[in-house]
């Protein structure tokens, strides 16, 4: 059987295929493919108004074009200071064409000044899963923390290296993968996805 990763990004492809099972609850293989092994599939704009609705039409989308079911995620970032800020718009929050440093170089000049108390954040992830047959199940996980100062760790992407995990000293960019995925608002919501995948087979 094969699913579709519906991520043009390779560290989350990477990332959600090593929290997957391998295996079907029936015991049936599952491969993974990428946007580009179908042809490189062009995903549509994110516009809807919450993580969910991101989610949902990126998945509904790939499985209807690609002919494969297919997974996709939307992940927000809410800082407490900036009222939920930059949410639904976390990967373009420092414009349409920026990149992972603009961003985090925006959300730092923000929060200047302000001590780590005041600077609490939660990452959100929602994770849909639907079918060419039109079945759409979505799973939620958040993790919580604050945001840094600066730069820490060579690992992960994103915001990763500057978001401090609550109750932790290490940013996400400091843990090795398994550490981060046995944790994270992905994994959390890619384990749900996971126990449910028998729903292909329905």
């Amino acid at each position: 059987m094969k699913i579709l990763i519906a991520t043009g990004n390779e560290h989350k492809f990477k990332e959600i295929t090593d929290i997957l099972p391998r295996k079907t609850k029936t015991g049936e293989d599952i491969e993974y493919v990428s946007l580009a092994d179908i042809g490189g599939l062009k995903l549509p704009p994110e516009t809807g108004n919450t993580l969910t609705e991101n989610a949902e039409l990126k998945a509904v989308y790939a499985a209807r074009e690609s002919g494969l079911p297919a997974i996709s995620d939307d992940t927000g970032l809410e800082v407490e200071f900036l009222d939920g800020r930059p949410g639904v718009y976390t990967a373009r929050y420092a414009g349409e064409h920026a990149d992972a440093d603009d961003n985090n170089r925006k959300l730092l000049n923000e929060l200047e000044g302000l001590f780590l108390g005041k600077r609490a954040a939660r990452f959100r992830t929602v994770a849909c899963l639907a079918t060419p047959q039109g079945k759409v199940v979505s799973f939620e996980g958040a993790l919580d923390g604050f945001i840094g100062f600066g730069y820490r760790g060579e690992n992960g992407f994103g915001y990763d290296p500057i978001f401090i995990v609550a109750g932790t000293r290490k940013t996400l960019a400091e843990m090795t993968d398994k550490e981060k995925n046995a944790i994270s608002h992905r994994g959390r919501a890619f384990k749900q996805l996971a126990q449910h995948l028998q729903v292909l087979s329905k």
